[in-house]
């Protein structure tokens, strides 16, 4: 039975696609052109939940969320870590030394310098790994590739010719899981947790080096700080955060509260469980 909808950015047979698919089985993974599409969806009800990509261990961070993330009025319920592999595929009958060109997102075809140069290919950027597949299944070409995920290769009836093709094997993606209920239930007490926010500190000297203050004091681990420029300043005052723990651990309760005498906005982005992969990564 299905268990409703869960909205991604990309086409079907993405990263995203596959990281839906493997976290919530049960749900019916719906893609959206572009990111903002893709958050209106889960606030409007259309898709219950969002599987969003925030950062990469060889690209960095997904800057067009971390722009949306703080004014989204989304909460965040869950992170996964998923391992990024692509492959290299191409119509049936396609053989390897037919090749003349292949396509994919700039970031992919980046990330599989090493069999692009060995087989002397010509690269050419599309916008979407799986967006290649899709573009060489509508108009077959026996000298063209697509570099994407495994799923695409099986959605547009592509063959694989070389697998696992991407440099680097430890490529990992880390994905938000995303809902529009402002109170999602809280996650268990068994469960090591994360706690995301964002906040503006006060205009006055040193006021992040005192809003840090708290989580030195109290022993709060804060794996990510980021600062932001809002309405095209050139002055960081944003901030998003993410520390180890829930609100309601004492020491984090503390921090966020001598945090919030040096700042002017601050809000819980999201509580949520800790990957387990999170301590391989």
């Amino acid at each position: 039975m299905n268990k409703g909808r869960i909205a991604f950015q990309g086409e079907l047979g993405a990263n995203s696609h596959e990281a839906c698919l493997a976290a919530f089985p049960d749900m019916e993974p719906v893609a959206h052109p572009t990111f903002e599409e893709a958050f209106e969806a889960i606030k409007t009800g259309d898709c219950q939940l969002g599987m969003i990509p925030v950062e990469n261990s060889i690209a960095g961070r997904v800057a067009d969320v971390h722009h949306l993330l703080p004014n989204s009025g989304l909460k965040i319920i869950g992170e996964r870590f998923k391992p990024i592999h692509f492959q290299l595929m191409a119509n049936p009958g396609v053989k390897l030394e037919d090749l003349k060109t292949v396509s994919s997102m700039p970031i992919a075809l980046a990330q599989c310098r090493q069999v692009v140069r060995r087989l002397k290919l010509r690269a050419e950027p599309v916008g979407d790994t799986a967006l290649s597949a899709k573009l060489l299944a509508e108009k077959p070409d026996p000298t063209k590739a697509a570099i994407a995920p495994a799923l695409a290769a099986e959605l547009y009836g592509l063959e694989i010719l070389a697998r696992d093709v991407e440099d680097t094997h430890n490529n990992t993606t880390r994905f938000l899981v995303m809902t529009a209920d402002r109170d999602p239930p809280a996650p268990p007490f068994t469960s090591p947790c994360i706690t995301s926010f964002v906040f503006r500190v006060r205009n006055m000297p040193a006021a992040l080096y005192k809003a840090m203050g708290g989580f030195a004091t109290n022993g709060v681990n804060m794996t990510k700080l980021e600062s932001y420029m809002e309405n095209g300043a050139f002055t960081a005052t944003f901030f998003y955060a993410e520390v180890d723990g829930r609100p309601e651990d004492r020491s984090l309760a503390l921090a966020f509260e001598e945090l919030q005498f040096f700042s002017e906005r601050f809000e819980i982005l999201g509580v949520y469980p800790a990957d387990p992969f999170r301590a391989h990564v």
